[in-house]
C-alpha cells in the first residue's frame, strides 16, 4: 500500500464524519475500506435511541463490502472526532476501533490486513488486525 493510498483512505474518512448520525454522543466517526480489488467501501455510524441497534462506522463499510459481495481486504482508515459548538466535527486525537469492530473485522480479513489511523494533525498510525486483537476468536475455533 502505497503513502498516497493511505492519504486518499484517510481523506475519504475524514469526509465520511461529515454524515454520520449521532445526536446522542455527538462523536462522529467515519471509515474507508480498500478492498483487493481496488473499491473503496465507506462507512459512518448511526445511533439509535435504544443505543444497541447502533453501528459502528467499521462495521458499516464492511457490510457494505459483504453485500456487494466482496470479501477481499487489504486496509480500513478510521477517523472520529466530537463536534465543536458550530456542529463541526473536530479529529483531535487517534480513534480506534471498538471490541465488536475488531471482532467483525477479524472475521472477513487476513492477519496482514492494516487499520489505518489519524489524528487529525500530522500523525498516522498503521496497525496489522492481529496486533489490536491478539488471540481472537474465530471460525477456526469451531472445527
Amino acid at each position: 500500500m502505497t503513502e498516497v493510498q493511505k492519504k486518499e483512505l484517510i481523506e475519504i474518512a475524514v469526509k465520511m464524519t461529515a454524515v454520520s448520525y449521532v445526536p446522542y454522543s455527538h462523536f462522529h466517526v467515519g471509515a474507508a475500506l480498500l478492498a483487493k480489488n481496488g473499491t473503496i467501501f465507506t462507512g459512518c455510524n448511526i445511533e439509535n435511541a435504544a443505543y444497541s441497534p447502533s453501528n459502528c462506522a467499521e462495521r458499516t463499510a464492511i457490510f457494505k463490502a459483504i453485500s456487494e459481495n466482496v470479501h477481499s481486504f487489504e486496509a480500513i482508515a478510521i477517523v472520529g472526532g466530537l463536534e465543536n459548538e458550530k456542529g463541526e466535527v473536530e479529529i483531535k486525537d487517534f480513534c480506534t476501533p471498538c471490541g465488536v469492530c475488531r471482532q467483525v473485522l477479524s472475521e472477513f480479513c487476513d492477519k496482514n490486513f492494516r487499520i489505518i489511523l489519524f489524528d487529525g494533525k500530522s500523525t498516522i498510525k498503521e496497525f496489522l488486525l492481529e496486533e489490536l486483537l491478539p488471540e481472537s476468536f474465530g471460525a477456526s475455533k469451531l472445527s
